[in-house]
């Protein structure tokens, strides 16, 4: 088993959801998380609690597929009294009017380079909402009291970045450097996102990086609060799968 005992930050995306499941563009869209998912998230839980990883805060989106994975996951290392902090700026990237859409059906009517540079690239957002649609995040109730102009209406994964660090900054960030040990469950693209600032990755290498559900990746820190070390937990050849079927999301059939 893989000591966690000296990584002050895990990140774990939620595990298998209802969408991932039918390779729907999911989004800022409210879908549960499927049997596997909730399997997913039960046995990070018990990889990082056998490896000695103690979250003393965990922080979350204001999706359900990401608060119930850390909530299964902190059940599994008998860690569920830790605060939790739930935060929409760690949501998921939104997908614009993609949201609700199949990603190999997306394929054949807008080509696959076209898609994966929707998906993948780092700067190019999918075609936005209209304000006046029913799917408006300011129309859910989970986002009233924010500024309807500050909720997105289609992403790059560049503008995910813009709303993840500030928060990374002003309040993840002190709990780390305050000693806290952190365990941040959120989505593929928000920790994309603070992968690639962890990391130091450059725009063109994220394109081909997936995160894979349910998979914890452990950081040793340095004193900047940038990697000196990760690594994903678990069987590493079940990682590749896992990995290699992200990928292959927009493949046809």
């Amino acid at each position: 088993m893989t000591d966690l005992k000296d990584c002050q930050l895990v990140l774990l995306r939620h595990g298998e959801s209802e969408w991932n499941k039918l390779n729907l563009f999911t989004g800022w869209r409210d879908v549960r998380l499927t049997s596997q998912g909730e399997a997913e998230a039960r046995e990070g839980g018990r990889l990082m609690g056998e490896g000695g990883f103690k979250p003393d805060v965990a922080y979350t989106s204001l999706q359900s597929r990401a608060i119930k994975t850390l909530w299964l996951a902190l059940e599994a290392m008998d860690r569920m009294w830790i605060p939790v902090v739930k935060n929409w700026h760690l949501n998921e990237r939104h997908y614009g009017r993609l949201q609700g859409q199949n990603k190999a059906e997306a394929v054949q009517e807008f080509g696959e380079d076209q898609v994966l540079e929707w998906r993948r690239s780092f700067a190019t957002p999918p075609p936005p909402l209209s304000v006046e649609s029913p799917d408006h995040p300011a129309r859910d109730p989970r986002y009233a009291g924010i500024d309807a102009k500050l909720l997105p209406v289609g992403e790059s994964l560049k503008m995910v970045l813009a709303r993840v660090m500030p928060y990374w900054e002003s309040a993840i960030a002190p709990d780390l450097k305050s000693g806290k040990r952190v365990l941040v469950a959120a989505h593929g693209n928000s920790l994309r996102a603070l992968l690639k600032h962890l990391e130091g990755v450059s725009d063109d290498e994220i394109v081909g990086i997936n995160i894979p559900t349910g998979v914890p990746k452990a950081y040793r820190l340095n004193a900047s609060l940038l990697s000196d070390d990760t690594f994903y937990l678990g069987d590493q050849e079940e990682l590749a799968k896992k990995i290699a079927a992200v990928k292959n999301q927009t493949k046809k059939a």
